[in-house]
């Protein structure tokens, strides 16, 4: 299998103005590779990680989904990150992969950050999401999930773990302890993107985005600044990791609540 190429962009965001953090991410893409094939987004990169939901929703046919479409068409790349959706008469904070063909994917947040009141806010999601491209499949997660192993365990269905967020300063040490965790424990590649400065509830942000290797190594990290970064996952070092220390033979089986 050919490498997987993604490209991970780390900014800040402009508080509850979509069509601001429109143009924003119109200039970061004009930095994207060519070869790179999937173009990652933070958590609720048009909002900020808001609890005002119902102020900001747009539909899945709004303007920021159409944006993703168009720009996923325009690039020929996956443009993928998540946005407050109004679905239905609810919101959720929904993860959206959308494809070059104009399809999309989502995947609703399953776990709500109640220590900023995110369940009252938004409904959880109840379904884990895989997506496929080139072979590879990509499980996507949201932020506070990451913080659940058992939601996230590999059960042989993915390669590549993909967790957007806006995962505060304060806690930044959880954050690449968490990732490299899942990584090292899923024999996946666990990649992250996370935003910086302050949002407008005065949280700071310390980015880390970063991409894991499935031993936990760091491949590539950034810092606290602005920046746009691309790593190519190799399969061929995914496979032989897994076939010469075959962990997950021995792991333990279970099913989850519906």
């Amino acid at each position: 299998m050919q490498p997987l190429v993604v490209s991970l962009l780390q900014t800040h965001t402009h508080w509850h103005d979509a069509q601001a953090n429109r143009a924003l991410f119109d200039q970061l893409l004009a930095e994207i590779p060519h070869d790179s094939q999937i173009v990652v987004l933070p958590e609720m990169f048009s909002t900020g990680f808001t609890m005002d939901s119902a102020q900001v929703a747009e539909p899945m046919d709004g303007v920021t989904v159409s944006w993703m479409r168009e720009r996923a068409l325009a690039l020929k790349k996956v443009l993928c990150g998540s946005v407050v959706i109004s679905d239905a008469g609810q919101y959720f904070n929904r993860f959206i992969w959308a494809a070059p063909s104009g399809e999309l994917s989502f995947y609703d947040k399953r776990h709500l950050f109640r220590m900023a009141n995110e369940h009252a806010h938004y409904a959880a999601g109840h379904d884990r999401l895989i997506v496929e491209l080139n072979g590879w499949r990509i499980c996507l997660a949201v932020c506070y999930d990451l913080r659940f192993p058992v939601w996230l365990r590999n059960r042989g269905d993915y390669d590549v773990l993909l967790v957007v967020a806006n995962w505060p300063a304060a806690r930044q040490m959880a954050w690449q302890t968490l990732l490299r965790a899942r990584a090292i424990e899923n024999q996946a590649y666990c990649v992250g993107v996370n935003i910086v400065g302050s949002d407008g509830n005065a949280l700071r942000y310390d980015g880390g985005t970063a991409v894991y290797g499935h031993d936990g190594a760091v491949l590539s990290e950034c810092g606290d600044k602005p920046a746009v970064i691309t790593e190519a996952l190799d399969w061929q070092s995914l496979s032989v990791a897994r076939e010469q220390f075959p962990v997950s033979l021995d792991a333990d089986t279970f099913t989850l609540p519906a």
